[in-house]
């Protein structure tokens, strides 16, 4: 089964799946040490790895496991971040969200902007009952934005991620179908 990867607008962004002309600003993204200080993996160091990742997001959406959206400013077209669905499970009716941005974007308030509109997505088109997010517990800024669309700390996985060779916590938070509200307030 195959999940189209969709594009979305926000009020001042635009979020479609990735081409390959993303695969620069995609590698100074991803080899940027201080954006990834709490991803679970280090910074790339060869620029052939933007070309697997793109060439990851293809066979994501071939074979129905989730969708990556690269994420630009609609004023400029600055491509500022990405944000994903992966690990769909349609039968389960869940998926689990990731996202990355550009220092130059933070602050503005484009990453709860973005996982907003991703969730309308999955809730409504998608029609899922759950979407989780893992969240390093360093990462207090993360964690803010996923409350602030009301997602819930479900819980701590001690010790599960080493990010630069230091051992990590994770907070595990969930949103649920139910308790989804969108931007126009309606249930």
């Amino acid at each position: 089964m195959t999940l189209p990867t969709p594009e979305l607008h926000t009020e001042r962004l635009r979020l479609r799946p990735f081409t390959d002309a993303d695969a620069a600003p995609l590698y100074a993204l991803h080899s940027d040490s201080h954006v990834l200080r709490y991803w679970d993996s280090p910074p790339w160091t060869d620029p052939a790895r933007s070309q697997r990742f793109l060439s990851v997001c293809r066979t994501m959406e071939e074979e129905g496991t989730g969708a990556r959206l690269a994420v630009e400013r609609v004023s400029d077209g600055a491509f500022v971040g990405w944000c994903g669905l992966i690990d769909w499970n349609p039968d389960f009716r869940s998926a689990m969200l990731c996202y990355v941005f550009d220092p130059a974007a933070w602050g503005h308030g484009y990453a709860t902007e973005t996982v907003r509109g991703v969730l309308g997505w999955a809730f409504d088109t998608l029609d899922l009952n759950r979407v989780q997010a893992d969240v390093d517990t360093r990462n207090g800024a993360s964690a803010r934005v996923l409350e602030k669309l009301g997602f819930v700390r479900e819980g701590t996985l001690r010790e599960d991620c080493v990010v630069n060779g230091e051992v990590s916590d994770s907070w595990v938070y969930g949103l649920l179908r139910r308790e989804w509200r969108p931007a126009d307030g309606r249930p």
